[in-house]
């Protein structure tokens, strides 16, 4: 097969511990006739076996949260495929919503189209000449004017044909790289929702990029690569087929002890300890916003409330980030909604400003954990849906007894009126669905006694 004729596809593998039912990578093709009925081919298998076979929902991943630079990051756990033996590997990705595709550090090889022994884990490289090559760079491309014009000079050992450099923006200092973009193949555990499936491993083949280990230098420890979730075509969600839709679901940890969860997939999703709480029951739904030259996520607010006090920004756009640590207000939003909970808080002590905050209030209780009695923030979306943000996610503990407004100002002339920051998804539930355009949020899970890092990680 050349390199052009490869199609995506999804990989089942089931494992069951019963020799009597062994088969191996399952191969779910998008474009054969076997979709329909892959749930039939499994429960026909278990009929022959006398053993129940376990049917994926979902994918599940591990989500860790990342405090070793200024600001904090989320990274996802995928699995890698060597492409000898199918043994796995572990790679940390950072969580990117707005990336067009993929890319972390692996070495491209022309002979991994023949297995290459020498480097297992190896994918084979985009030919200058393919369909992909043109694509990436004319329509899922990283803009910056740092970035250099891509060029097609590059050529591996191995093969004849030019490699496809693509630029690359590093989401952590901004500097722009290049990437030599491959047909890979990336790994996440199937899941029913309430633990990861026994040896249930589902396998996506898309494109991605391979970049030098030296690229990632500026990245949290143990992290090498971005993970693109984004509604770009070379994003990860674009290359999930059925029975795993293009949805997927992103639930950040607030504890650095305890992994958060990504699904990807309808669900069912769970919690401990409500393991009969499907997550979906919880969510509110928005549509997801389109807006020009961007492959990220919009939603569209109406105004600010706090305490029954608005402000209009309907006339703003709102964005959705997972680099940005906290929500970010253009100046005369934020220094509305400063003026606000300073009216709310009048009987709470002052404190000098910790940056990048501007209102800081002391904690008189001396906990190690915010305890003040700071009013909910509203966002009003459309159709009077509403994401309530409480002290947990609107108050950041800087000092034993200081805690801050966790907004910050954009400046008078920041592009969006709104970004909402990764301290306000903490311990929230969402859910973006690609197929319907729409976003599933369920403000604090805390109000419902459970939270992000409370996914069972276990297999049955």
């Amino acid at each position: 097969m050349s390199c052009g004729s490869m199609t995506s596809s999804l990989h089942i593998s089931i494992k069951p511990n019963d020799s009597s039912l062994n088969f191996q990578n399952l191969e779910i093709l998008k474009h054969t006739n076997m979709l329909p009925h892959l749930q039939l081919i499994l429960l026909l298998l278990a009929f022959i076996s006398h053993e129940p076979v376990a049917v994926a929902q979902s994918q599940v991943a591990p989500i860790t949260k990342h405090t070793d630079l200024a600001t904090p990051l989320y990274s996802v756990q995928l699995m890698i495929t060597s492409w000898v033996n199918r043994d796995i590997f572990y790679k940390n990705l950072l969580i990117d919503i707005d990336a067009p595709f993929t890319w972390y550090n692996c070495t491209v090889d022309w002979n991994s189209l023949i297995y290459n022994r020498n480097c297992p884990t190896c994918p084979a490289p985009v030919s200058c000449q393919e369909y992909q090559c043109t694509n990436v760079r004319t329509s899922s491309t990283y803009e910056s004017p740092s970035c250099l014009p891509e060029t097609n000079s590059s050529t591996l050992p191995g093969g004849g044909d030019c490699t496809c450099p693509v630029n690359v923006v590093n989401p952590v200092n901004g500097t722009c790289g290049q990437a030599l973009l491959n047909f890979d193949e990336f790994t996440f555990r199937g899941s029913d929702g309430k633990n990861p499936l026994p040896d249930y491993l589902v396998r996506s083949q898309l494109n991605a990029a391979c970049a030098p280990i030296t690229t990632f230098e500026s990245f949290p420890a143990n992290v090498t690569g971005v993970m693109a979730f984004s509604k770009s075509r070379y994003a990860f969600p674009a290359y999930q087929f059925q029975p795993f839709t293009k949805t997927f679901g992103l639930c950040l940890p607030s504890s650095l002890s305890a992994h958060g969860v990504m699904f990807s997939g309808n669900g069912p999703y769970y919690l401990l300890p409500n393991s009969d709480v499907d997550l979906r029951s919880l969510l509110s739904y928005v549509p997801l916003l389109s807006y020009p030259d961007s492959f990220g996520y919009f939603i569209g607010v109406k105004s600010v409330v706090v305490k029954g006090r608005s402000i209009d920004v309907s006339m703003s756009t709102t964005k959705l980030s997972t680099i940005e640590p906290y929500t970010i207000l253009r100046t005369d939003i934020y220094k509305q909604l400063v003026h606000m909970i300073s009216i709310a808080t009048m009987g709470i002590l002052r404190v000098r400003p910790v940056a990048p905050f501007g209102l800081c209030l002391k904690n008189q209780t001396g906990r190690s954990h915010v305890s003040l009695l700071v009013p909910d923030i509203v966002l009003k979306l459309e159709d009077e849906k509403k994401w309530i943000i409480s002290s947990s996610n609107s108050m950041k503990q800087v000092k034993k007894n200081v805690a801050c407004l966790a907004f910050v100002d954009g400046g008078g002339t920041s592009e969006h009126g709104m970004v909402i920051g990764t301290f306000q998804m903490e311990d929230n539930f969402l859910m973006f669905d690609l197929d319907n355009s729409s976003l599933g949020f369920s403000s604090s899970l805390l109000s419902n006694k459970t939270s992000c890092a409370n996914f069972n990680f276990t297999s049955p």
